[in-house]
């Protein structure tokens, strides 16, 4: 009953598969494959050793009652009697042969675009994870990759096995008795249309519960964090959560029901099929064996090949669908390693020269809007609502240097450009128009990995994988001793927190380091950056979410981060940056005011109104500057 399941399971997706399949797609398919060619090809040959060993059996079955039986040679009898367990042994391990050659090439393809798929998309820019809903991503990398290579290696190992197991049985039952092969041949049809309209009602269920799965994958990936678990508690929503969810898998269970009866429905058919051409295999050709125009070996026999002829020749005319269908499963995983990268390396692009980077950083008349969505997502992955604002002028004419160890303060409303004006420095976005040069060498001539091993960051609130203290540090890097952990953190600030944890280094931090408080996440990200020993230091809010006790501590740390580093540090507390080299106001995009901390307060412009501002906050009226961060 595979063979039939297998075609249920192809019939579902005949309505929605298109009719031609592009050239480029079947190339690329290809171009996965020919690593593994000669496993191919073995493959191939192993199934069509395989099905011409089908007939076999019945053929020594003819031989057996004729032969043998009827002759009384008991001699006879046994020879063919082992020759059919010969059959069975060689037809058993010809079966071990094919699995392994199936499972290395399918094996060996999952491998292969898992690690394609990976590879391009830890490359996209952070433009393209704003847009893209997390679990449909996994989803993409892990079922859809699966499901190219299974319809790769399923589809072709079937429709050639199919091809030939058909071929040989009714060439054989064409040799035995024509006019019973016709007359059996006839039963298809009947069988064939109303399976294509079964085929069609099971792709519009089997679809809708894809949908659906996807979204419930959606959902526990958001809710399932520790952040959306918070939200989800704080506002009292864990019943009609778990009510949403429950519609949703209701209606999953209620298509996995309807999707059991037709299964087994389509199953019923064939069986009834097979025993009705049996059927009428006994009939007619007991009568002509009745008649003596055939031998009762040659009825045994074709009793049995007719009941092995329907599943194939039933599956061989959905060949072309199945065929595309294969072809159509890799189109989800090329759409997104054909998601276009607007941040890549260019082709002549080189490495920052062996000396030291000194850290002579500047902004050339910088201007800046975000990508449209064309530009750097994938449609099917995208969430409904946009984060960023395609087509707006984000920052215009921005002209800045920052030397070598110094220190340049970012200080504006919020949405003033602070926050996207740092993140084009380590080149989580390009420029739109200008440049920004590094020791002299614009960014998008250097290599990337390069240009970001000399760029340390520390933002508002920094990320920490799930794992232990000591992975998290050494993320920054790799072959760092106990010693030097011990250095970096003790200059953060956070050393006698850490040997205070219950296994020291070895300490869980939990998803996005949960189990620690802010301050010591805050700590934690400058000694990883202390590891890293950059040239340029970029602090994006580091303290906006601290206590003032924590901010103390964080403070201290970041001065030595920061001693002897050309340092860009946006702002939110303006008490954080009154000795900074130079302080630059954004309003809108645009540098409205710049220069130090005491000429911008005599000035009487924003600075001085965001500085008054701060005043009254600490003296009792309102917490705070009033001047958030700007997300992208």
């Amino acid at each position: 009953m595979a063979n039939a399941m297998h075609l249920l399971h192809v019939m579902s997706h005949q309505s929605d598969t298109p009719q031609t399949i592009g050239s480029d797609t079947r190339r690329r398919v290809w171009g996965y494959a020919r690593p593994y060619r000669s496993k191919v090809a073995g493959f191939l040959a192993v199934v069509t050793a395989s099905s011409l060993l089908g007939v076999v059996p019945p053929l020594l079955f003819r031989e057996i009652i004729d032969g043998a039986i009827v002759a009384g040679d008991r001699d006879r009898l046994t020879v063919l009697g082992l020759l059919v367990v010969a059959a069975a042994l060689a037809q058993a391990a010809l079966a071990f042969v094919e699995r392994w050659a199936s499972a290395t090439v399918g094996e060996g393809l999952i491998f292969d675009l898992r690690v394609s798929l990976f590879d391009h998309v830890q490359r996209l820019p952070i433009s393209f994870f704003t847009r893209t809903q997390t679990g449909a991503l996994v989803s993409r990398l892990n079922n859809d990759v699966i499901g190219a290579q299974r319809a790769l290696t399923g589809t072709l190992g079937t429709v050639v096995s199919n091809a030939i197991t058909a071929a040989t049985t009714l060439l054989t039952l064409f040799l035995l008795e024509w006019r019973v092969t016709l007359l059996a041949m006839v039963l298809l049809p009947l069988f064939i249309l109303p399976a294509r309209r079964v085929g069609r009602t099971v792709a519009d269920i089997t679809r809708e519960g894809m949908n659906l799965n996807a979204s419930m994958n959606v959902t526990m990936t958001e809710r399932f964090n520790v952040s959306g678990a918070q939200l989800v508690k704080l506002f009292g929503r864990p019943s009609e959560e778990t009510d949403g969810f429950a519609r949703r898998a209701g209606r999953v269970r209620d298509i996995g029901i309807r999707n059991a009866l037709f299964s087994r429905a389509f199953v019923i058919a064939l069986t009834l099929l097979g025993a009705t051409g049996t059927a009428i295999v006994y009939w007619v050709g007991g009568s002509l064996a009745i008649s003596g125009s055939i031998t009762i070996g040659t009825l045994a026999s074709m009793g049995v090949l007719v009941a092995q002829l329907y599943g194939p020749l039933a599956q061989l005319t959905n060949a072309r669908v199945d065929v595309m269908s294969a072809f159509v499963s890799f189109e989800p995983v090329f759409e997104v390693l054909d998601a276009p990268n607007p941040v890549a390396d260019s082709p002549d692009a080189q490495p920052l020269p062996a000396e030291a980077t000194t850290g002579h950083l500047a902004f050339h008349d910088v201007s800046f809007r975000y990508p449209a969505a064309d530009d750097t997502s994938v449609a099917s992955l995208e969430t409904d609502a946009t984060p960023d604002e395609p087509g707006r002028i984000v920052l215009d004419g921005i002209d800045l240097t920052v030397g070598p160890g110094q220190m340049l303060a970012i200080v504006g409303p919020s949405g003033s450009g602070k926050s996207t004006l740092a993140s084009l420095v380590p080149r989580l976005y390009d420029v739109t128009d200008g440049s920004i040069t590094l020791d002299g060498h614009d960014l998008r001539t250097l290599f990337q990995e390069e240009l970001r091993s000399r760029i340390g960051v520390v933002t508002q609130d920094p990320h920490l994988f799930h794992d232990t203290v000591g992975a998290n540090l050494r993320y920054a890097r790799p072959g760092a001793t106990d010693a030097d952990l011990d250095e970096a953190c003790r200059a953060a600030r956070i050393l006698d927190v850490v040997r205070r944890l219950p296994d020291g280094y070895e300490t869980v931090v939990g998803e996005r380091g949960h189990r620690m408080s802010g301050g010591e996440k805050q700590r934690l990200a400058i000694a990883r950056l202390l590891l890293k020993d950059p040239a340029v230091v970029i602090l994006d809010e580091a303290t906006s979410h601290l206590d003032t006790e924590n901010e103390a501590i964080v403070q201290l740390a970041l001065a030595d981060a920061l001693a002897g580093r050309t340092a860009v540090v946006i702002a939110h507390r303006l008490s954080t940056v009154v000795d900074a080299d130079e302080i630059v106001v954004l309003d809108e995009g645009t540098i409205v005011e710049r220069g130090r901390h005491s000429e911008l307060r005599d000035a009487g412009g924003l600075y001085a109104e965001l500085w008054e501002a701060l005043v009254r906050g600490e003296n009792g009226a309102e917490g705070g500057a009033g001047i958030g961060p700007d997300g992208p």
